[in-house]
C-alpha cells in the first residue's frame, strides 16, 4: 500500500496529512505558521522537520514507507537564492527523491478542484490565484503585503485602519468600524492605535490580518465604508482570476471552474457571494464551485500525482469522507 504526505503551510498554521492510495487518512498534525519571511528560514526548517516526524510517529510509519511527499510553502519560488535550501528541508527526514516543495497555492488548487483543470483563488492572510488547464499552469498575485495581497485579510485590515484614521480626524463620517476598532485595541485616545500597530513590538503580518473579522462585523452592522471595502476586495480577487485565465489562454467561450480556499472564505463569509457576483458580471465564462478538499488534502493528492500514481476517483471520494477536518477549519 503506497502512502503519501501532504503539507500545507500558511501564515497562520501548517498542516500535515498522511493518506494511503485508497484515500484513507492515516495521520494528521497541526503546527504554527510557516511564512518564512516572518518567522525566518531556520524556524521554518525546524517546524517542517518536527512536523514530519510527529506525523510519521502518529501513523507508526518510517520515512522509507512514504512513496512521496508534497511540501506546500508560502512564498516558495519568490526568492531564487533560497530555492535550493527550501527544497531540501524535507530531506532531513525523507529520502531526497521522494519529496518536492511547491508554493502553497498549488495545494489549495489541488484540494479545491480535486486536481482537475480550473483556477483556485486563495484569500487568507495573503492572496494569490493559481490554475492549470491542459497541462499549462499560471499564477497571479501573491507579491507580498507591502504592494500586493489585494483582497486578503491583511489588505482588508490595512484598509480598515486607514478608514479608522479618516473617521477619527473627520475626513469621513464615523461608522460602526470606529467604535469596533477602539474596543478591539482598548484605546483611550485614537492616536494610541499607532502604538498598538507599530509597537514596540509591532504587530506581525498574521496579527494585523486578524483585524479583518472586525471589519466584517462593521460591514454587517451597516458601516458603508466597510461594505465598500469588501466589495473592492471581491473585485480585486476577481482580477486575479482573470489574469490567470488570460495566461492559460482559455477562449472567452470556455467555462472554467473557479474555486476558493483561505480564511476569508470561511462559513458566513461576506466575500464569497461578492466574489461570485463579480465573476458572473465580468462577461467571462466561469463555473463557481465550492472546494472539494482542504489544501492539506490537496497537497497529499498532488504528492500522489508527482509520484506518478494519481489517486483514483474512488480514492478521492474516500479522502473526502475520511479527512477529519472541515474545509472551513482547515483554511489558512
Amino acid at each position: 500500500m503506497r502512502r503519501f504526505i501532504g503539507v500545507d503551510g500558511g501564515g497562520t498554521k501548517t498542516e500535515f496529512l498522511i493518506v494511503d492510495e485508497s484515500g484513507r487518512v492515516l495521520a494528521a498534525h497541526r503546527a504554527g505558521p510557516s511564512y518564512y519571511p516572518e518567522i525566518g528560514v531556520p524556524a521554518l526548517e525546524a517546524l517542517i522537520v518536527e512536523g514530519l516526524r510527529a506525523t510519521l510517529a502518529q501513523a507508526s510509519l518510517s520515512p522509507a514507507e512514504i512513496a512521496f511527499a508534497c511540501i506546500g510553502l508560502p512564498a516558495h519560488g519568490e526568492d531564487s537564492a533560497l530555492l535550493e535550501r527550501l527544497d531540501a528541508i524535507a530531506g532531513a527526514v525523507l529520502p531526497n527523491e521522494r519529496h518536492r516543495s511547491v508554493n502553497d497555492t498549488v495545494c489549495g488548487w489541488a484540494g479545491a478542484l480535486g486536481g482537475a483543470d480550473g483556477i483556485n483563488l486563495v484569500a487568507g492572510t495573503g492572496s494569490i490565484a493559481y490554475g492549470e488547464v491542459a497541462g499549462l499552469s499560471a499564477r497571479a498575485g501573491g507579491w507580498g503585503e507591502l504592494f500586493s495581497d489585494e483582497g486578503s485579510a491583511y489588505w482588508i485590515a490595512r484598509e480598515a485602519l486607514t478608514l479608522f484614521s479618516r473617521m477619527s480626524d473627520g475626513r469621513t463620517t464615523k461608522g460602526p468600524l470606529y467604535d469596533l476598532l477602539r474596543a478591539h485595541f482598548g484605546l483611550g485616545a485614537d492616536l494610541d492605535v499607532c502604538a498598538a500597530v507599530y509597537g514596540p513590538p509591532p504587530l506581525t503580518r498574521s496579527q494585523l490580518a486578524a483585524l479583518a473579522p472586525v471589519a466584517a462585523r462593521a460591514a454587517r452592522a451597516g458601516d458603508l465604508g466597510a461594505e465598500r471595502l469588501f466589495a473592492a476586495a471581491a473585485q480585486e480577487l476577481a482580477m486575479l482570476v482573470h489574469a490567470v485565465r488570460d495566461q492559460l489562454t482559455a477562449s472567452p467561450e470556455e467555462s472554467l471552474p473557479v474555486s476558493y480556499s483561505g480564511g476569508m472564505f470561511k462559513a458566513q463569509s461576506l466575500l464569497t457571494p461578492l466574489l461570485e457576483a463579480a465573476l458572473e458580471g465580468s462577461g467571462r465564462c466561469y463555473e463557481f464551485i465550492a472546494p472539494q478538499l482542504s489544501p492539506c488534502a490537496g497537497a497529499a493528492l498532488y504528492a500522489a500525482k508527482l509520484a506518478g500514481t494519481p489517486l483514483t476517483v474512488e480514492a478521492i471520494g474516500e479522502l473526502k469522507r475520511s479527512h477529519g477536518e472541515t474545509l472551513e477549519e482547515s483554511t489558512s
